[in-house]
């Protein structure tokens, strides 16, 4: 082999080694800008939270979907900071809004400039007893457990929020656990202007929770395969 031959594959080589280093630098920056989000969101600081979004970003939640940072600041100052802790940007005593962010498996694009990432979260959720005021229509204790399939975008060297697409899959009351489940959050009928706090589109199929037993799209292939993973129809509806 020629000494050109050599300096060429490790030229190769070196290139091959930089990419995967920077995939994997991509990847962590991704895996915290989400795992911020969740601390952002568990403290109420939904300022802090709005600025993980980039400028055309886009937000589902339930049926409903907000658009842009203007969207975004609607549904978490306008509406969550309002309905949480009356107008505050940030905690509030005997407050608990607590989401475990985990089992990420987060993939950037081959040109590193977007990705697309599924977490699952897990919610502890409530108000203590010596909490002044009441949060109408939220519940004392209560968890809830969904799945995101999100997008990012890397801004001027910066990876921000694309899409933040949250799925909520079960909401349960602590006492009576997830086998009497119930939904406290309902859809959305009205869009904004109509509704002040209401997303700017409203998707036509409500998503169904527990004891429905949907399966959310995988935005990756079967790791061994390397097939689609197909969606099976949602779970078994009741009887009659």
């Amino acid at each position: 082999m020629s000494d050109a031959e050599r300096i060429r594959q490790l030229s190769e080589r070196l290139e091959a080694l930089s990419r995967g280093i920077q995939r994997l630098e991509d990847v962590k920056a991704i895996r915290h800008l989400h795992h911020a989000y969740g601390y952002f969101i568990d403290k109420c600081l939904y300022d802090e939270a709005v600025d993980l979004f980039a400028d055309d970003a886009e937000l589902r939640f339930l049926n409903g979907v907000y658009v842009g940072k203007a969207g975004v600041r609607r549904l978490y100052c306008d509406w969550f900071r309002n309905y949480f802790t009356e107008g505050h940007n940030g905690p509030k005593h005997g407050f608990l809004l607590d989401h475990l962010q985990m089992q990420d498996i987060i993939d950037v694009a081959p040109d590193g400039r977007t990705a697309l990432a599924r977490f699952r979260a897990l919610m502890a959720a409530g108000t203590h007893d010596t909490m002044t005021g009441v949060i109408e229509g939220f519940p004392r204790q209560c968890w809830e457990g969904g799945i995101y399939e999100n997008q990012y975008v890397k801004d001027n060297g910066v990876w921000k929020i694309k899409l933040l697409n949250y799925n909520m899959l079960w909401q349960a009351n602590y006492e009576e656990g997830w086998a009497h489940s119930g939904v406290h959050l309902m859809p959305f009928k009205e869009t904004y202007p109509a509704n002040p706090i209401g997303p700017d589109r409203i998707v036509p199929e409500i998503p169904a929770v527990w004891p429905r037993t949907r399966v959310l799209a995988f935005h990756y292939p079967h790791p061994v395969t390397g097939r689609p993973i197909a969606v099976p129809p949602d779970g078994d509806k009741p009887a009659g």
